[in-house]
C-alpha cells in the first residue's frame, strides 16, 4: 500500500507541476489579463477610461464633496 502511495504522491506533483506551467506560460497572459478587466466592465461591455473612473486625476476640477 505504501507503494501505491507513494506512485500517487509523485503523479499529483507531476500534475501540480504541469498545472502551474501551464498557468504561469506567457501565452496565457492575455486571457487573464481579459478576465482580470471583467469587474470593471459596463454592462455594455466596454471598459471605462481613467477619467472616468474617479482615481483622482480630475484636471484641477473639484468633484462634488471632496473640495469647497
Amino acid at each position: 500500500i505504501n507503494l501505491a502511495r507513494g506512485i500517487v504522491l509523485i503523479l499529483l506533483i507531476i500534475a501540480f507541476l504541469g498545472i502551474w506551467a501551464w498557468a504561469w506560460s506567457k501565452k496565457r497572459k492575455p486571457e487573464f489579463h481579459a478576465a482580470s478587466m471583467l469587474p470593471l466592465e459596463e454592462d455594455d461591455g466596454k471598459v471605462p477610461s481613467d477619467d472616468a473612473t474617479g482615481n483622482g486625476k480630475n484636471d484641477g476640477k473639484t468633484q462634488a464633496g471632496t473640495k469647497e
